[in-house]
């Protein structure tokens, strides 16, 4: 693990940790205002606090950067679609329409406003108070996907080259030469001397020697 992956991780576990807390004190509040009206919560809104508040965990559990952090990587990939299915789920509420939506006048906007108080109110006194905090919970819930996508890709990464550094494999020079193993079944056999053949050069040598002393 080099200083760099190091410093790239906390700087993403501190962002997902700040995505994760913004969306999750918006969707808080805003069903903190839905039970005071008394209504039913939207379970998509449900959806979205429980996958804030489990993300929210997770980045400060595994926010040193340590290598159990890495090896955590597949948690990661699965924040990573879970936020996704947030944004999808929250965007096709509103849809291209945003603020202007049928949903968000009669839902978000209405409760996020506390209109309910109001008697006689119309649509066009609500005006778009609420429209931010919504505009917030979307931006931040792609923001918050896309930073665990990049630490699903660094966990692998840096995982991988950590288990590849110690592994105990290691491999053979290419360049020095294999010893050769006899075939099996044909043992070596050590060269018998043949009393009729003629001596070698350093044998005659070496008798030539002893007769001339």
């Amino acid at each position: 693990m080099g200083a760099a992956s190091k410093v790239i991780h906390i700087i993403l576990r501190v962002f997902e940790v700040i995505c994760s807390v913004i969306v999750l004190g918006l969707v808080a509040r805003f069903l903190h205002l839905v039970s005071q009206a008394g209504v039913s919560v939207d379970s998509r809104i449900v959806y979205a606090i429980i996958t804030a508040s489990i993300s929210t965990l997770f980045a400060l559990v595994f926010i040193a950067p340590f290598i159990y952090a890495y090896l955590a990587f597949p948690m990661d990939a699965i924040l990573f679609v879970m936020w996704i299915v947030v944004f999808g789920l929250l965007t096709s509420r509103t849809g291209s329409a945003m603020c202007n939506a049928s949903w968000y006048w009669n839902y978000w906007g209405y409760y996020w406003g506390g209109w309910w108080r109001v008697p006689d109110l119309t649509v066009w006194d609500r005006g778009y108070g609420g429209c931010a905090s919504w505009r917030a919970v979307l931006a931040f819930s792609f923001l918050a996907a896309m930073a665990y996508l990049v630490s699903t890709i660094l966990g692998a990464v840096v995982v991988h080259r950590y288990r590849r550094k110690n592994s105990p494999v290691t491999t053979r020079d290419i360049s020095a030469p294999i010893p050769q193993s006899p075939a099996p079944g044909r043992p070596e056999t050590a060269q018998v001397h043949d009393p009729r053949a003629p001596p070698s050069a350093l044998a005659q040598q070496t008798m030539g020697t002893a007769v001339d002393v």
